[in-house]
């Protein structure tokens, strides 16, 4: 029997009490966004749910779109300007209701029922605060989402030409966990931020996302503290979501060194480094 068909309508005043926050940070994205929202429509959530979207002062016509919706479970956060992905967010979980905050990025697209086991597995963990589904390219093959934590030069090697050379190869495999079975249910050490279902309770202890980390690191950082703090993170592939993923800082030339992308995440790197140096 599927989640949704247990559920009765006498549980109904209990499921508002669960319900779950679903924070959408927007930059340009509007085809993304607005296939995103059908999507979450489309597979009939069997939870109670609020969206809080967060516009970082779009320049394409995502605010038009924005103000065209009437729906009472959105509520719709337009900045001025762009504050970046980790404050953005916080915005979103400074006003979320929900147990559970679900931080997803437009280009994810979510499967029937694949967000009622997340919520069903943070339910019967109360030790687990950050969990995350097994994420797929289109081509249905699996997207690496699950990490182990960066050394100080993996950066480095992901972003060049260096995780080419063999001698350095290793520490690229060991950063994506190419040694592991990504079909298996897993404690890991961080999840891409694409997509991630995260206890509210443990959020208000530890405190939310890194505002300095303005792109990039801050997902890693967050596991850490989490993991600090006596949690666990997991990696659920139980759970499956489409991820149309391009990353905006790959190095496609020499060129690109020069892009301002490439030295958000640089300066990301840094700053997560500084911050964990001994650790």
């Amino acid at each position: 029997m599927s989640f949704r068909a247990s559920l009765k309508a006498s549980e109904e005043s209990q499921l508002l009490a669960l319900m779950l926050s679903i924070i959408i940070v927007n930059y340009n994205q509007k085809n993304l966004l607005r296939q995103c929202l059908r999507n979450i429509d489309e597979v009939h959530i069997g939870i109670a749910y609020e969206i809080i979207i967060v516009d970082n002062n779009s320049t394409d016509s995502s605010k038009d779109f924005l103000s065209s919706l009437t729906n009472n479970k959105l509520l719709i956060i337009n900045n001025s300007k762009n504050i970046g992905y980790a404050a953005a967010n916080n915005q979103g979980i400074k006003l979320a209701k929900g147990k559970y905050i679900l931080t997803l990025n437009p280009d994810v697209i979510v499967l029937r029922e694949s967000i009622e086991k997340l919520f069903e597995f943070l339910e019967k963990n109360s030790d687990v605060a950050m969990i995350g589904p097994q994420l797929l390219n289109p081509d249905k093959s699996i997207q690496y989402s699950c990490c182990r934590f960066p050394k100080l030069y993996t950066p480095a090697i992901r972003r060049t030409f260096l995780g080419k050379l063999p001698v350095l190869k290793y520490e690229l495999d060991r950063y994506l966990m190419l040694d592991a079975d990504h079909t298996k249910i897993q404690e890991v050490d961080w999840l891409i931020g694409a997509v991630l279902m995260m206890r509210k309770s443990a959020l208000d202890s530890i405190g939310l996302l890194d505002e300095r980390f303005f792109l990039y690191f801050e997902d890693v950082d967050l596991a850490r503290r989490i993991k600090k703090a006596g949690y666990k993170v997991m990696y659920y592939p139980k759970s499956k979501m489409y991820h149309f993923h391009q990353r905006l800082s790959d190095v496609q030339s020499g060129a690109s060194l020069f892009s301002k992308i490439t030295w958000i995440h640089i300066v990301s790197a840094l700053k997560y480094f500084i911050k964990w140096r001994g650790n």
